[in-house]
């Protein structure tokens, strides 16, 4: 399998090398240049794996100029019990006859950047091998509050790496602050940015793509890479979770061989529910997928319109990892749909780059809205939802899962589709304690107290133990303390390195 960039000036990559360069030079996605199907016959094959087999067994296609042992071992690396709590991995939890809950937060830090960067550490170990490579890998990750910690943890003291995250410094949680600040490893730097999370984004890719820095770089010994999804590397192994749970689904006769679901995935940055879309087109037998926005819905305008136009207000929700108004994978869903038309991505990233905006053709509108349906939630809809699953289910979900399963609503109020449904859970309300203390118990119940007086409220009051990467967060050693202007990341990227 070879890879191209989605700007079209680089083809012909072996997967190992755009994994190991995170991004193409000029500035494009790297994606497969062959798409990748399969059988039914294959698909219910699924059933009997456990979900590391499930997943070397999908990589494979994908990773071919890795061994079978090779992808077995980053598999077998990564998705153990004792990081994530359960044999399952990612479980699959029944609300209703309609509806079921993939959980993917039971990972080391309580997000479902887990299923992507627990494994992409190994990916990245054996590409350095295998290319030969000799610089030292710097990881540059933008973070809108769970990627960077996952990242951390996941990068933490690999021979050849260092990772520096750069997060909103008043655009995260306090829990996600702190899972952040007090990191622990030898080659992690954690650095708080004035502003929101596409002022860090953007600083981040202008980094990638200076010339003159990464000239610098190469002098010093050094090669930059990313764990943000637009790294091939993280988005390849959220695929799997979807046939596992449709595998999950088929084990319990929910459904029956070749039964369409319907996925619905809250997203901000679009790699999620773009792995979703990858997964239907290999074969996958998907109805619809659902893109669930917060009140940040560039993304529902987006598919109802064909207009993509970030000149809006940014606003600052009680689910901020969704707080995003350039949505970077977008652009390897519309090089896919166009059929690889470079020119098309050039004509239109140029657009959104300079004026903010941009409008597909209609052919390309239409062929979204076949696929996609999208929909936001309010934050007052999205406190109510929480509410509504625990009194009428007794099952707490965070903020990002509210949206989910608000957007779902609403998706089947406007199309009375009562096809069976996946909702996408990303995160463990833990993270979000203060929003969802606030929504089941009550204004009241959160009055006077911290984010980690509300771990221990939320545990006993729902009967949940507080997850382990969460507990006495409060009391861990601040690490990491940088905080700087967006203007000057690059300064403190060169800081960290001495160039």
């Amino acid at each position: 399998m070879l890879y191209e960039s989605t700007r079209g000036g680089l083809k012909s990559k072996l997967s190992a090398e755009a994994i190991k360069m995170g991004i193409a030079p000029d500035g494009g996605l790297f994606v497969p240049s062959t798409p990748v199907k399969l059988n039914p016959e294959e698909i219910y094959n699924l059933v009997q794996m456990s979900y590391q087999e499930r997943a070397v067994f999908i990589l494979k296609h994908f990773l071919d100029d890795y061994s079978i042992d090779e992808i077995t071992q980053c598999v077998n690396s990564a998705y153990t019990k004792e990081k994530f709590g359960t044999d399952e991995i990612a479980p699959v939890i029944k609300l209703n006859d309609n509806v079921h809950v993939l959980e993917l937060w039971h990972g080391p830090t309580c997000a479902f950047k887990d299923m992507a960067l627990q494994i992409l550490p190994h990916f990245m170990v054996k590409a350095v091998e295998k290319t030969g490579e000799t610089d030292e890998t710097v990881i540059l990750v933008a973070t809108s509050g769970d990627t960077g910690k996952a990242a951390l943890e996941g990068f933490k003291d690999v021979k050849g790496t260092r990772v520096i995250v750069f997060f909103p410094n008043d655009g995260v949680s306090d829990v996600q602050k702190m899972q952040m600040v007090t990191q622990e490893g030898n080659n992690t730097y954690s650095i708080g940015v004035y502003g929101n999370f596409d002022d860090a984004q953007n600083g981040v890719k202008a980094i990638f793509t200076d010339d003159e820095m990464n000239d610098r770089m190469g002098k010093g010994g050094y090669k930059f890479s990313s764990a943000n999804s637009i790294n091939w590397g993280r988005l390849v192994p959220q695929i799997v979770y979807y046939f596992s749970a449709y595998a999950d689904l088929l084990k319990r006769n929910e459904i029956e061989a070749g039964e369409k679901v319907n996925f619905v995935v809250p997203t901000g940055n679009f790699g999620n529910i773009l792995a979703a879309y990858y997964a239907m087109e290999m074969g996958l037998p998907v109805n619809k997928l659902v893109c669930a926005s917060n009140e940040n819905n560039v993304l529902t305008d987006f598919i109802n319109t064909g207009v993509y136009d970030k000149r809006r207000e940014f606003k600052k929700t009680s689910s901020p990892s969704m707080d995003i108004l350039i949505s970077s994978n977008l652009e390897r869903l519309l090089y896919e749909i166009t059929e690889h038309s470079s020119w098309l991505i050039n004509e239109w990233m140029k657009l959104l780059k300079d004026d903010g905006i941009y409008t597909v053709d209609s052919d390309t509108k239409k062929k979204i809205s076949k696929y996609f349906w999208g929909g936001f939630s309010s934050e007052a809809d999205t406190l109510k939802t929480i509410e509504c699953i625990y009194n009428e289910y007794n099952y707490v979900v965070d903020t990002h899962t509210a949206v989910g399963i608000d957007v779902y609503d609403k998706y089947v109020i406007s199309t009375g589709d009562m096809t069976k449904t996946v909702i996408v859970s990303t995160a463990s309300p833990f993270k979000f304690n203060d929003s969802v203390v606030k929504a089941i118990f009550g204004e009241e119940s959160i009055a006077g107290k911290d984010e980690f007086e509300l771990l221990r409220i939320l545990s006993e009051k729902c009967g949940l133990a507080i997850p382990v990467g969460l507990k006495d967060l409060d009391k861990r050693e601040i690490k990491h303390k940088n905080v700087c202007p967006k203007e000057d990341m690059k300064k403190e990227v060169e800081k960290i390195l001495e160039i």
